[in-house]
């Protein structure tokens, strides 16, 4: 039976007073690490007395010591059952298994649980983990010519960099299977961590790696520890992992290591302090070359990466697909609903549906990270929809990653820019987004952004930088944005944009609306305004009009811009005269602007649906006009001498007539229905009545309708009155999608903005002189 105590030889009392001295330390030091109550056992190690086994063992492994060096007669083995030997070659197998069986408990405590943002409770790995993709290039080492990219619409904006359409994606654990070495980036909270976490438990389980012992590893733990003790050391800091899971013997791990029987998680590359990365960067690269055998798989954020590791393949995590969303959806609902899991299932079912809803498109383009779509589950399972201010919901998302994000996990930041308050850095981004929309840049070099900056450092700064210093002060703002927050992203090598389009959108609104005295905000919301019918600013004016305490000066300049439009045409102005003398006419008097804005539609482009968007947003029920046209249209271009065709016009007529209130034009179609052939007359006397009755028939519905409806006039409008009459469409559109988002404006406001839509410079003047 091997000794319950060990003593140290003379020369192994020699060795470890040199590493002892190494340290640093006290002998209350050294006992401290130990877990010792006092330092008698130190004192005792140090001058040749028996030592308990175990004190003697986990002393020889705090100093990086061999035990079995500094013994006298060290035992060959223990005979405990739960201390494991050195082990042979040929038994490594049994090795792994003993290691595993021992800090099963241990990986499934560190890695099998989450705790989500805002959630009082742990939630288990399994039951809200999705399988994330991998992208094989990193989009920030690709090459870019920025003149290609600013006519990008918003719809590209996310897809440079991202591999949405040319990358190929490969499932993240095929990966890790292909790389023996590996590096994880990706930005802020794309589940770089959750990642490593399911790695270390479906080794755990054997179900990946079954030949491995899986280590999972928060680098800035180890970091921290390492400082304080003064030495980055990760084999020592290993062995102490395995002394805590019970493990005592110092050369279990270096066998493990030797053998490639290792699979090592290092999380959080990017969380490590400045002072500390260097060395923490220069012991895994020691590491992974002396142990290259075994499996690694190192995370961080891509704006972070820094130095190459020897052999290691850097990938980074893909945004969510659809199919990623909709399954993350369900686990989450299914997760926290407190019901059953029948109502879970509804409420995800709910969320997709909703979320696939043209409106809110802008809500999709930013949930494609598990951490945003993670707030978008936590907000629609508290109201059961999206928020209808989605500058709110914006306001949550930058707030995490402002800093909420890392106070959740714990995470202490480089102060790079310490002097920075968060209004300072949130006055900042507004300025950066706001001079870049301004220009239209979605992409901007880094020179360029980096002078933006400095522009803004030398302002905020009562000292005179350097110009020297001023630009080493503006890269490290630059990159602590970058890395810290993930709002700017490089997007390509030396070409940055804002890290979501809805972020730059967002900052320059912010812009606009954080003006500091009335004056300043007048002349922002002036300058807004002359960005009216662009429509890569429709986002804007629907941001602002909802941040505004008070949005009636905006929505009264966008109304005074809109009109003057078409105040300087006179044809144009003839145009909506007649267009507001017809709305006067329709026997069922919906809200008169609905009325302006169909026919103006209906005569701009005859039957096409797209132009009644803005009269349906006003009222549903403007549809007779466009069906009667619709009809005539059909006659004059797609007249066929066939029996199927009259049919069909006597069906088109029957549902006309189901809108028809007047009782004189009723009739009058009912007549003109039945002139048409019936459907059992044979094909002889059809070409006979064809022949005979079919123009004047044609001609007889035409003048009804023109008797009736009064839509016969002819409006021929030049290329560029068609161009500026969709843009005066289109604005209006968008003034009324702003009165009817959630904004405030006064009744009054409102009511006299929707009475004066599409009316014509003369009646406009004479409502106001009235």
């Amino acid at each position: 039976m091997a000794k319950r105590s060990l003593k140290a030889s003379p020369l192994g009392i020699q060795q470890a007073k040199r590493a002892f001295a190494l340290k640093g330390w006290t002998q209350e030091n050294l006992a401290g690490e130990v877990n010792l109550k006092t330092r008698q056992p130190i004192w005792r190690f140090f001058t040749g007395k028996p030592v308990d086994r175990q004190v003697f063992l986990n002393i020889c492994a705090i100093l990086d010591l061999d035990w079995r060096e500094i013994a006298i007669d060290p035992p060959v083995e223990f005979s405990e059952p739960r201390e494991l030997t050195e082990t042979s070659a040929p038994n490594i197998d049994t090795l792994v298994q003993q290691v595993r069986s021992q800090r099963r408990d241990k990986i499934q405590y560190q890695c099998g649980i989450l705790q989500l943002l805002d959630i009082n409770r742990p939630v288990k790995i399994d039951d809200i983990y999705v399988d994330v993709n991998i992208l094989q290039e990193i989009a920030s080492q690709q090459w870019f010519d920025i003149s290609n990219l600013p006519n990008l619409g918003p719809a590209a904006f996310d897809r440079i960099g991202l591999g949405e359409i040319n990358q190929k994606q490969i499932p993240g654990m095929q990966a890790v299977e292909t790389y023996s070495k590996l590096r994880v980036l990706g930005k802020p909270g794309v589940g770089k961590t959750t990642f490593l976490k399911h790695l270390a438990i479906q080794c755990n389980r054997g179900e990946f790696a079954a030949h491995q012992v899986p280590i999972f590893i928060t680098l800035r733990d180890f970091a921290e520890e390492s400082r304080d003790n003064g030495n980055f050391r990760l084999l020592n800091y290993l062995r102490q992992a395995f002394i805590n899971s019970g493990i005592y013997n110092p050369s279990a791990i270096e066998t493990l290591l030797q053998a490639g029987r290792v699979l090592l998680l290092l999380d959080g590359m990017d969380e490590v302090l400045n002072q500390d990365s260097s060395a923490v960067q220069r012991e895994i690269r020691k590491f992974s070359d002396k142990y290259h055998k075994n499996q690694f798989v190192v995370s961080c954020r891509t704006a972070a990466k820094k130095l190459q590791f020897r052999g290691f393949t850097d990938v980074e995590i893909a945004p969510f697909t659809q199919d990623q969303i909709v399954t993350f959806a369900q686990k989450w609902f299914v997760t926290f609903t407190k019901t059953n899991r029948q109502s879970g299932q509804a409420q995800s079912v709910q969320f997709i549906e909703k979320l696939d809803l043209p409106e809110n498109w802008h809500f999709r383009q930013l949930i494609v990270t598990p951490l945003f779509l993670h707030l978008a589950c936590w907000v629609f399972h508290g109201q059961d929809k999206f928020p209808t201010k989605r500058s709110e919901f914006y306001k949550q998302g930058l707030d995490l990653l402002l800093g909420k994000w890392d106070e959740a996990k714990g995470v202490e930041r480089d102060k790079v820019y310490q002097g920075f308050l968060l209004p300072q850095k949130l006055r900042l981004l507004s300025q950066l987004a706001a001079v870049t929309f301004e220009k239209g840049q979605y992409f901007f070099e880094q020179r360029i952004i980096e002078q933006y900056i400095g522009d803004y450092l030398r302002n905020l700064s009562e000292i005179n930088l350097e110009a020297e210093e001023l630009q080493l002060e503006s890269e490290a703002v630059l990159k602590a944005i970058e890395t810290q927050h993930g709002l700017l992203t490089e997007r390509a090598r030396g070409i940055f944009s804002f890290s979501y389009l809805v972020f730059h959108e967002y900052f320059t609104a912010r812009q606009i609306v954080a003006s500091h005295n009335l004056q300043g905000l007048e002349q922002a919301l002036g300058g807004l305004v002359s960005h009216i019918t662009d429509p890569h600013w429709r986002e804007i004016f629907l941001l602002t009009v909802a941040m505004l305490r008070s949005a009636d000066s905006l929505v009264q300049l966008m109304k005074q811009q809109i009109d003057g439009l078409v105040a300087q045409d006179p044809y144009l102005q003839e145009f909506l005269l007649w267009a507001s003398q017809k709305s006067r006419t329709v026997p069922t008097q919906p809200k008169i602007a609905t009325t302006r804005a169909f026919y103006l539609a209906l005569a701009q482009s005859p039957h096409t649906a797209a132009q009644f968007t803005l009269a349906s947003t006003l009222d549903q029920g403007m549809f007779l006009d466009a069906a009667l046209d619709n009809l005539l249209q059909q006659l004059a271009s797609e007249g066929s001498q066939e029996l199927a065709y009259t049919n069909a016009c006597s069906e088109a007529i029957n549902n006309i007539l189901v809108m028809v209130l007047d009782a004189g034009f009723y009739k009058s179609l009912q007549q003109i229905r039945d002139r048409l052939p019936p459907a059992s007359q044979s094909r002889e006397r059809f070409q006979d009545w064809w022949q005979e009755h079919y123009s004047a028939w044609v001609e007889q519905l035409r003048t009804t309708i023109v008797n009736y409806r009064n839509t016969s006039r002819t409006w021929e409008f030049s290329t560029e009155q068609q161009q500026v009459l969709q843009r005066y469409y289109d604005a209006n559109q968008l003034l009324l999608d702003c009165l009817h988002s959630n904004c405030e404006v006064t009744a009054a406001t409102r009511q006299e903005i929707e009475a004066t839509l599409l009316l014509p410079q003369n009646e406009l003047e004479d409502r106001e002189w009235q």
